[in-house]
């Protein structure tokens, strides 16, 4: 009898579990996947669905955001909505058939003029700039990264942060607590002592090891007197500089930009850190110098900073990603490490492609993991079919990010193109209208399929059932990875 009572409480708690996913999960492959799982082996899959799968978007891992004074915050939201509207329709004609895309307005993504954007390539490009950048700073400092390694660069960074506050400069850091562990006591301590203000994103616990480790600050953030800012693919640590000595080549692409994007990249900042410091910092003219008294001419390149992560309502990078998709009507050059999309992307590259858009996506020889490298496999075949060209770097590991749509429309940003960065991270990318940046970034495209493999769609159709067998099996599974 008692065996009865504990079946039918053990259906019961199942069936809950089920109504939970069905209720609290956003995607209908996701949904069937938690369901599988919690079914099929039920008392993992309830441990896997409460650690991994709980929607926080819909929960909103953080609420914190910039305070700002009541008496002035409508007419500041007014001025700069009008200023975001001159903007656009001053260029309209320049953006074109790109229009809707600069006019995706949700949360703080404005387009804004006075921008020059400078693109370095690899960590030997991104750092020197960096450290130059830091050595200039007066007033303060905010910088945010998912790794942060305490190495040859991590020091020689760290020490110029000591040595700013020390200055007076006001340092502020956010490392991931996950991602940058191996410096979260003595390389953290140092700078506390110095003057730094340092603090974890989402500092993870025993108790809830699995579920923090699931939603990670992966940007990668540097401002600067609220005038320079850095963003990109690039972390801090050694082996993104490549040299003569380095294991393994490391292919990566970074962003400058000085001017009033930057100030949008200090938006994230601040509401990043008083979600971590539990601070309330509030909107302040030293740190969005909207009004200069004399307007600095930085340059004409048009930049729209684009974040999301489990706080936005919406899933924004993933959005405009689509959208330029969508909206190009010649070439699409896309490169990421990992490439697990959702279906919604994955049907937007195929449309495109059938449309007579010329699509080439390069991504990593092999992967830095077998079932990642297995699972991405289990994509190109329909992509192939579709059109789509596929390169298989081989020089080393291709880390980049970026896309390039019709010798215009860049993006570089911290955003790989699966599940984990369009809904679980918090991520950040940097959309540049600009054909100066757009050929830059298109060049040194070419440039690596000088060292890549093309894959041939009728080669690809040879390969063992067993291997096919086991990519399409993990792809099931693809919506929760």
């Amino acid at each position: 009898m008692n065996s009865i009572y504990f079946y039918i409480v053990y259906l019961i708690i199942v069936f809950a579990v089920c109504i939970r996913v069905i209720y609290n999960t956003n995607l209908a492959s996701k949904t069937a996947a938690y369901l599988f799982v919690v079914i099929i082996f039920p008392v993992f899959g309830m441990f896997f669905y409460f650690s991994f799968g709980d929607n926080y978007r819909k929960k909103k891992l953080y609420l914190k955001k910039l305070e700002f004074d009541s008496s002035s915050y409508d007419e500041l939201k007014e001025n700069v909505a009008r200023k975001a509207e001159e903007i656009l329709q001053a260029h309209k004609s320049a953006i074109g058939h790109f229009f809707p895309l600069a006019n995706y307005r949700r949360e703080t993504h404005f387009v804004s003029d006075n921008n020059a954007v400078e693109l370095l390539i690899n960590g030997e490009h991104k750092f020197p700039e960096v450290i130059k950048s830091l050595e200039a700073a007066k007033d303060h400092i905010h910088i945010e990264y998912y790794i942060f390694v305490d190495d040859k660069i991590g020091n020689a960074i760290g020490d110029i942060l000591i040595r700013k506050a020390q200055e007076g400069v006001t340092v502020r850091f956010i490392y991931d607590d996950f991602g940058s562990h191996s410096i979260r006591k003595l390389f953290i301590e140092k700078l506390k002592q110095a003057g730094v203000e340092a603090v974890p994103f989402y500092k993870i616990n025993f108790i809830q090891l699995a579920n923090r480790i699931n939603y990670r600050n992966h940007r990668k953030i540097i401002v600067i007197d609220g005038s320079v800012g850095f963003v990109g693919g690039i972390n801090v640590s050694d082996k993104y500089i490549n040299s003569d000595s380095s294991a393994l080549f490391w292919r990566d692409t970074h962003l400058k930009i000085t001017g009033k994007a930057v100030l949008n990249l200090q938006y994230i900042f601040l509401t990043d850190w008083n979600f971590c410091a539990e601070q309330n910092i509030a909107f302040s003219f030293r740190f969005f110098p909207l009004e200069d008294t004399i307007e600095t001419v930085y340059g004409n390149q048009l930049t729209q900073i684009i974040a999301s992560g489990p706080s936005s309502d919406y899933p924004n990078i993933m959005y405009t990603l689509i959208q330029a998709i969508g909206l190009a009507k010649e070439e699409i050059l896309l490169t990421t490490p990992y490439f697990i999309p959702e279906k919604s992307y994955l049907d937007a590259i195929k449309i495109a492609a059938l449309s007579g858009i010329k699509i080439k996506i390069l991504v990593p020889s092999v992967s830095d993991s077998f079932i990642i490298n297995a699972t991405c496999n289990s994509y190109y075949q329909e992509l192939l079919e579709a059109g789509v060209a596929i390169y298989k770097y081989n020089k080393g590991f291709v880390h980049a990010k970026t896309m390039v749509c019709d010798n215009y429309v860049s993006f570089v940003g911290t955003a790989n193109l699966d599940n984990r960065s369009f809904d679980l991270n918090f991520e950040v990318n940097a959309i540049v209208y600009d054909t100066k940046i757009a050929q830059e970034l298109k060049h040194n495209f070419y440039k690596d399929l000088e060292t890549a493999d093309k894959i041939k769609i009728e080669e690809w159709n040879k390969r063992p059932l067993y291997v096919t067998l086991y990519e399409r099996i993990l792809s099931l599974f693809s919506s929760l990875m």
